[in-house]
Order: C-alpha cells, then structure tokens, then sequence
C-alpha cells in the first residue's frame, strides 16, 4: 500500500520573519490591545490606498466593520439592504443585527459579482442600501451600482473582503465614491492579521461614529487615556456600542503583511496566469479577468464544469482532488439555499438561476502565495486526471 501524498492545503498564510519579530515586540512593549501599532496600520493602510481624504479604522473582522458602517449609516427596523446571495452569510447577517431585512439578488454570470440590473429591479420604498460583494478579487460594476445609489438616493457599503488590491475603473477598491467600503484581513486573504478588517470612509460622520461605536461607545479611546501623561481616566459611554477593535498583536502582522501586498499580488497574478494557460483546453469556466487596465486580486481561483462538456461532476472533482492530498473549497453555498435565508425569506434555487448553475459546478483550488510552481503543478496534474 502506498503512503498517501503530503498534503496541499487550499490556502496557507505567508507569514515571515519581519511579521514574527514585530509580533514578539509588541509582546515585549506591554502594550498589547489597540494602541500604537494599530495607529501605524491604520496610516499606513491610508497612505497604501493614496487618498488622504480617507479615514480608515482597524476592526477585529470585517463582519465587525460591515455591522459597524451599516449602523452608523442609520440602517435599522423596517429598511431593507439589497445584497448578493453569492456570498459569505456575514454580508447580510449583519443587516439582521440591526433589524432589518434582507433582499437578495442574483449575479452576473460570468464575474459572480451582485446584478446591477437586478438590484435596481429589486429597490422598494424601504431600500436604504446596497452592500456590493467583490468577489474572488475581480471588482463590482460600481460605475452601475453608484449610479443607481445616486438614482434612487441608496447607501452603498462596498464588501471588500476578497478586493486587495483590486482596482475598478483604475481606482482601487476603497477609493471610489461609496459611502464606507470594509476590507477583511482573514487568515486566507491576500494579507492577513489572523483575524481582522478596516473598514474607510471619506465621510467624517460616519468615521466619527464607527470609532465610538466600535469599542463599547466610548467617547474616548483607551490609548488615549491610558498614554496620557496627566489624569485621564475619565469617560463618557454615548451609546450601546460594540467591542470590535483590532489588537497591536494583529496590526503588528498587518503592517509587514501591507508592506509585502505588492509581491504578494505579483505572485498570485502569476500563478493565476500559469492556471489559465495550463487549464484551458479543459472541460472548464476559468475565472473572468479584470477588464483591461484594472487590476484583479486573485483572492481566488474559482473554476467551474462545463455542463455541455464535463464526464464528471463538481463532487467527483472534489474528491479526485482530496485523494491525491490537494485541498478544495467552495466559495460559496449561496445564501438562498441555507436554512435561516431559505426560510425567513421564501427563496427557492429557481429565483438565483445564476448563482444556482454555478454553485453545482465550482470549486476553489489552491491560489496562495507561499505554493511552489511545482505545488501548481502538481494541482494542474490532478485536474488533468480527474477532469480529462
């Protein structure tokens, strides 16, 4: 009997010598919950995105940061949000939370990305938002979506969490005209904290309320108390807030974890590439690029069966796959087909048929920046076998 094969996880964080080091002296500097270095994350995440209007805000996960831009935007009973179903559920629980429903929609069939078609067809008098997925790294239509916002006077919070550094219209995501836009620093993104998020908005207001919101409605941040050289120990609670702040243990990651994005982004563009070029002539749906001159963040390498052509289907993959130590994922089982969504809103697979269809046929393979080109090549001989 033959020992089975190492096994190839689908995603492996990147963590160097530069991140172990800073981690070890916040450690040694006492100063371990938000402080210094979450501060320097926080510029640094600004100066990174170029805008100096911005003000970007480290949470401990970008579930924390959708929850928090769709509070401070007023979001509460008897408003909808219009989101896709081809998404985590953190994108719509979060609409809950403040007790407000739901309206999902289907996706564009080629990116995955929310319909803008659909989500103008989808807009009542009780829409206040639209919350936009990017999925994969590949960037919404926002020329459409903000338009119908500015149309139909919407708030728009883009979900980001796939879309560092993904550019739409030459403008990185984060840059463009929405109201907040929350980017997620996961342990499989394409730099990671462990666990974490930002969320950036332009708008004053909004930023105000997300800092007092986000560590118990405080209406002075700890570091500031705690580093004061005179008594400081005074404060006032201005409303029922949350505890979502980022640690220095994690923004001391997320600093060296930033400085590293571009060759980090260099190497998932060219393993993406190599996928392409070795794939092609298979029974597949690669994913859709960019358009020309934008820039997509190859979070993820998702393909689909081709149902006119493929012999074997996405579970038989999956498992081919498994047997020779290759890991998998699905990204994702669409919200309309889980319990709670299914059921609170009466949805049925034959009002999604895009999300449908290619849930049935996908599946993640290994895209991560520390596989070896002879870790790709050894998931693209898989494939050969399995698929072909």
């Amino acid at each position: 009997m033959t020992d089975k094969p190492d096994f190839l996880p689908f995603a492996l964080p990147e963590i160097g010598d530069d991140e172990i080091k800073e981690v070890a002296d916040t450690l040694k500097s006492g100063w371990v919950t938000t402080g210094p270095r979450t501060r320097r994350f926080e510029a640094d995440f600004g100066a990174f995105l170029g805008d100096a209007a911005l003000q970007c805000m480290a949470v401990n996960s970008a579930t924390a940061g959708l929850h928090l831009a769709l509070e401070a935007l007023g979001i509460g009973q008897g408003d909808e949000v219009i989101t896709t179903t081809h998404t985590f559920t953190a994108t719509a629980e979060v609409v809950r939370y403040l007790g407000a429903d739901v309206v999902l929609v289907d996706v564009d069939p080629v990116t995955l990305c929310i319909d803008p078609r659909l989500v103008e067809a989808a807009i009542t008098p009780r829409t206040k938002a639209v919350v936009p997925v990017h999925y994969g790294g590949i960037a919404a239509d926002m020329h459409a979506l903000l338009a119908l916002a500015r149309k139909h006077d919407l708030r728009v919070v883009e979900d980001a969490a796939h879309a560092l550094p993904t550019t739409c219209g030459g403008r990185l995501v984060g840059t463009l005209d929405s109201d907040a836009t929350v980017f997620s620093f996961y342990a499989n993104k394409t730099m990671t904290t462990g666990e974490g998020g930002m969320v950036v908005t332009r708008d004053p207001e909004l930023a105000k309320r997300i800092k007092v919101m986000r560590l118990h409605g405080i209406s002075r941040d700890a570091f500031d108390r705690f580093q004061s050289r005179k008594p400081a120990w005074y404060y006032e609670v201005v409303a029922p807030g949350f505890k979502y702040n980022l640690t220095d243990i994690a923004a001391a990651m997320g600093l060296h974890q930033l400085a590293k994005l571009p060759r980090f982004l260099e190497r998932r563009k060219y393993l993406a590439a190599r996928y392409r070029e070795h794939l092609s002539d298979l029974p597949l749906v690669l994913p859709a690029d960019a358009p020309a001159g934008d820039v997509h963040a190859w979070h993820l390498y998702v393909i689909r069966l081709n149902p006119s052509s493929a012999k074997v289907t996405r579970d038989q993959v999956i498992q081919g796959l498994s047997d020779r130590g290759i890991g998998t994922s699905v990204h994702y089982v669409p919200l309309h087909r889980q319990p709670y969504w299914r059921d609170r809103y009466g949805l049925t697979p034959e009002m999604f048929p895009q999300s449908d269809a290619a849930y049935q046929s996908m599946l993640s393979i290994p895209l991560f920046t520390a596989m070896s080109d002879a870790d790709q090549d050894r998931v693209i001989a898989a494939l050969r076998e399995v698929v072909a």
